[in-house]
């Protein structure tokens, strides 16, 4: 029995190889080059459609984070703000209690003017030109007070405040929402009927309040320590569920960045390539494109038309 040889058949099973290498050889390139497994969904075959779910939970997952880092900057405002409130109501007892002690109120009412500023400017605070305190109405200033005076011109107390009464809520993630609103309303209702109390005795038939004390502005004085301390402590307390809502984000904050976290290595172990796998396939590769050329070298010599001759 007599095998057939065919040049031609020879070629083509020589150039099939050489493809296949070339093709090995490019694939493998590619790996070594951008570092990935592949280009698109169909370089990843039957992950394709896992892939694809878990890139869009990571994408959510990095929605709010961006969202989250912009509430927990809105919310420290806040603080700063609620606590300036807090400050000068405490400020302003300190500086009633500083009278009685030196029987005397020569620099009261420019010291309750000056924290009255401080309290109403800090209601006024804005977060990324728009007002923090005002509710719905983020472009309208919420309190129109500006002097102590303004308090007993007649309008009552509430006519100064142009908050409305929404307070913004925020979802965190799938499963939390906070509500991050506080109203000037709420924070500086009990603070400006204060300052108004004061102003009116300073104005009324036992003022004004400079000089030395009389007994009915001693009496008068007295009770009102613990009508600031109230003041303040209200303050505090809207500063301190503030801060509760702080640690609720930061604790949201940490739980998203280990679950993103944990998706990109996820993500990173189905499209990042195996680069000394990679470095080895294209060693191997190169050399199956070399030796298939010298194969089809060879043939050339061994062509059975040239054996003819």
């Amino acid at each position: 029995m007599v095998t057939r040889i065919s040049t031609a058949g020879n070629y083509g099973a020589v150039l099939a190889n050489l493809m296949a290498a070339e093709a090995r050889q490019v694939d493998a390139g590619n790996r070594v080059s951008t570092q990935k497994n592949g280009s698109d969904l169909k370089g990843y075959a039957q992950k394709a459609e896992t892939l694809t779910a878990m890139q869009t939970v990571h994408a959510r997952l990095k929605t709010y984070q961006s969202q989250n880092d912009q509430i927990a900057t809105k919310l420290a405002n806040q603080d700063a703000a609620l606590s300036s409130v807090a400050d000068a109501g405490n400020a302003v007892r300190q500086a009633i209690e500083n009278a009685l002690a030196s029987d005397s109120a020569d620099t009261l009412m420019q010291n309750l003017q000056g924290q009255f500023q401080t309290a109403t400017q800090a209601m006024n605070a804005q977060y990324d030109g728009k007002y923090l305190f005002a509710g719905g109405q983020i472009n309208t200033k919420p309190v129109t007070a500006l002097q102590l005076t303004d308090l007993t011109a007649g309008p009552p107390i509430s006519s100064f405040f142009q908050n409305d009464q929404y307070k913004a809520k925020a979802k965190l993630d799938d499963s939390s929402t906070v509500t991050t609103g506080v109203l000037a309303s709420d924070i500086g209702t009990n603070m400006l009927t204060a300052f108004q109390g004061l102003q009116a005795f300073n104005d009324g038939g036992s003022g004004p309040l400079s000089g030395q004390l009389t007994p009915a502005q001693r009496t008068f004085l007295t009770a009102q320590i613990a009508t600031w301390k109230g003041v303040a402590d209200g303050a505090t307390q809207l500063t301190a569920q503030n801060g509760l809502v702080q640690q609720r984000v930061d604790a949201v904050k940490t739980s998203l960045t280990v679950q993103a976290d944990t998706l990109t290595g996820m993500i990173g172990d189905i499209t990042d390539a195996d680069m000394a796998k990679a470095a080895t396939d294209l060693s191997s590769a190169q050399l199956s494109v070399q030796a298939t050329a010298q194969v089809i070298n060879a043939l050339k010599n061994t062509s059975l038309l040239n054996l003819l001759r």
